[in-house]
């Protein structure tokens, strides 16, 4: 078991290109941190510089307290889980998950009861003798973790391992790989772009954005009050609605937040209402609906309201219809708040 720390770490292509702007995260022995963002926010990058495989312009990677810099992709006791599998198609299962201990000179007898042991707890006993081009998918997978977790690593690497998958399969794969990292209890680094994923697997969220780190901690604590709006915008499907606040703009007729530029309400915290319905530090608008996205449990509002685009989660079969007239009304204590800069404002 091991803990994770990383110090100032930079990342400096030729060119002056910045793809990692000084971060910091701290992962505690056994849990596992989620690293989210867009496309080229240097999540990747990150993982890369942790596994060894991409060098540290400034900063350090310490894994169980040892400044690893230095140290090479082989010694660092980490095991990598990639999107691709990176499995070898000329050799069986038992072959793919016992290479790395062979190339460790671990002997024979030792690597079967690790490969058999593995192969039982990710349920592949009966798949041993096949080859990867006779598996599926989410059977690819599960051989390319159970490769990593022969190994017995102090940290394992996840690089966006279920991008390749269907979405059934992908929601299935997520609930095995949170109950294997639990029940081994090996410190993980898992990076995908994928917030849904993000917020169900990890003990350690990190949202990032170009280069940096936008916010770090408990997902649900992350939901629940963003640091900014681009935050507030990434993790949650829908996303938060931002609209424009005080003059010209969305505000409640009482306790507009000093200083604040931009207001926000998440889908679900937003209420159809009667006209006069709503108290005066509440915000409430006049909405066109525009479309209807029912998904069954639950229906969404796509409406027009001061001068922007709002979501409304509703449960079940939504009655309304585009073209109808509402009025939406966020409570106070629901609404968020952000400055110019789009820092939250509390």
């Amino acid at each position: 078991m091991a803990t994770v720390d990383l110090k100032d770490v930079r990342k400096t292509y030729p060119g002056n290109v910045e793809a990692v702007k000084g971060v910091s995260i701290a992962i505690a022995d056994g849990k596992l941190c989620v690293l989210v963002g867009p496309s080229g926010c240097g999540k990747s990058t990150l993982l890369r510089m942790i596994a060894g495989l991409e060098t540290i312009t400034s900063g350090t990677v310490s894994i169980d307290g040892k400044v690893v810099n230095a140290i090479g992709p082989t010694d660092r006791d980490i095991a990598m889980v990639f999107q691709n599998y990176a499995l070898y198609p000329h050799m069986k299962v038992y072959d793919n998950m016992a290479y790395g201990l062979r190339n460790r000179g671990t002997p024979k007898d030792e690597i079967d009861r690790r490969v058999r042991a593995t192969a039982k707890t990710l349920e592949l006993e009966h798949l041993l003798e096949r080859r990867p081009r006779e598996l599926s998918g989410g059977q690819r997978q599960r051989v390319a973790m159970g490769r990593a977790i022969v190994r017995n690593p102090k940290v394992f690497l996840f690089d966006e391992p279920l991008s390749n998958l269907d979405a059934k399969l992908r929601g299935q794969m997520r609930v095995e790989i949170k109950n294997l990292q639990r029940s081994l209890g090996v410190t993980s680094v898992y990076v995908t772009h994928d917030q849904l994923e993000a917020m169900t697997l990890a003990d350690l969220l990190v949202v990032m954005n170009a280069g940096t780190v936008e916010q770090a901690g408990n997902p649900l604590d992350i939901y629940e009050k963003p640091a900014s709006t681009f935050v507030a915008s990434f993790i949650g499907a829908p996303p938060m609605n931002l609209l424009p606040a005080g003059q010209g703009g969305a505000a409640p007729a009482s306790g507009a937040r000093e200083g604040a530029a931009t207001i926000g309400f998440r889908p679900e915290d937003a209420e159809i209402a009667n006209a006069g319905d709503a108290p005066a530090d509440a915000l409430a608008l006049d909405a066109e609906v525009e479309a209807v996205e029912p998904v069954g449990a639950e229906s969404f509002l796509y409406c027009a309201a001061a001068g922007s685009r709002i979501v409304v989660r509703v449960s079940g079969r939504a009655a309304a219809q585009p073209g109808d007239r509402l009025r939406v009304v966020a409570r106070a204590e629901k609404l968020h708040w952000f400055d110019a800069s789009g820092r939250r404002v509390d």
